[in-house]
């Protein structure tokens, strides 16, 4: 799927499970860079910034050993941490950066806030967003792809697929949230995909009290899924055209993973 992720991390405790959920979408010889930047400008600060750092680094080359794939860290120092993270990228070519939102509003993590923002905004790569769910979950039974559109984008499928196929060919659900006043969708029923992942079609009426509504859509895609049985919850990014603009925002991220009970992977595109 990618031949070279980077995955930038803050705390030791993510850089296992964040290298394993990169391997599962890495072409085969494929490498994972994965990048602390320190966030600190004064030598006394970056030099113990620096040495323990050690923590973040073994870590990476363990989990790169024990999965067989190529992994190397990397450790920068720089108060602007998603310009920082926005370079190493463009340096290496990378084809999508794979995250996770940790914290809260008044987290000091630099993942919460401005730097998620500024990913989102200004990365020329796809943007992977995993919740906590995600990294800890083992196999999920499903993969429910919600969207606003009569499809969801090919992209967003193509991640879909390249999941199912690797966790054993798990079914696809591909789920069109619609107003019963919409035309245009696309039709219901079971398939088999090229690759041979079983996806079904299915529509669903919108309830009329979220339209106009942008606060809401991360409670309208967790009833969806619950009405589903749940599931990884894959949400592609794609214009709202309920409320307007890119739905895929750090405040969306933030107020779907609150909302979730299952795993959640976000794909910025």
């Amino acid at each position: 799927m990618y031949r070279k992720i980077l995955v930038p991390v803050q705390t030791p405790a993510e850089v296992e499970p964040l290298v394993r959920y990169a391997a599962g979408v890495l072409d085969a010889g494929g490498e994972i860079r994965v990048l602390h930047v320190i966030p600190a400008t004064t030598l006394p600060e970056v030099t113990h910034a620096w040495r323990a750092s050690v923590h973040l680094v073994v870590p990476a080359h363990e989990a790169g050993a024990a999965l067989d794939v190529k992994v190397e860290p990397e450790v920068r120092a720089a108060a602007d941490v998603p310009g920082e993270i926005l370079e190493s990228a463009a340096t290496h070519g990378v084809d999508a950066i794979l995250l996770t939102l940790r914290g809260d509003r008044r987290s000091r993590n630099p993942f919460v806030g401005h730097t998620a923002s500024d990913l989102l905004h200004h990365a020329r790569s796809p943007v992977l967003v995993l919740n906590r769910l995600a990294l800890a979950a083992g196999k999920v039974p499903r993969i429910l792809v919600p969207t606003f559109r009569p499809e969801p984008s090919a992209a967003t499928m193509a991640l879909a697929e390249e999941i199912s196929v690797r966790a054993g060919g798990i079914p696809v659900l591909a789920l069109a949230l619609g107003a019963a006043s919409e035309d245009g969708a696309g039709p219901e029923g079971e398939e088999l995909t090229a690759r041979g992942v079983p996806l079904v079609r299915k529509r669903s009426l919108r309830p009329g009290a979220f339209v106009g509504r942008r606060q809401r859509l991360a409670e309208l895609l967790v009833q969806a899924a619950a009405r589903e049985r749940y599931g990884l919850l894959l949400v592609g990014e794609e214009s709202d055209h309920l409320a307007g603009g890119p739905l895929i925002t750090r405040r969306f991220l933030e107020s779907l993973f609150r909302a979730a009970p299952c795993p959640v992977l976000a794909l910025h595109q």
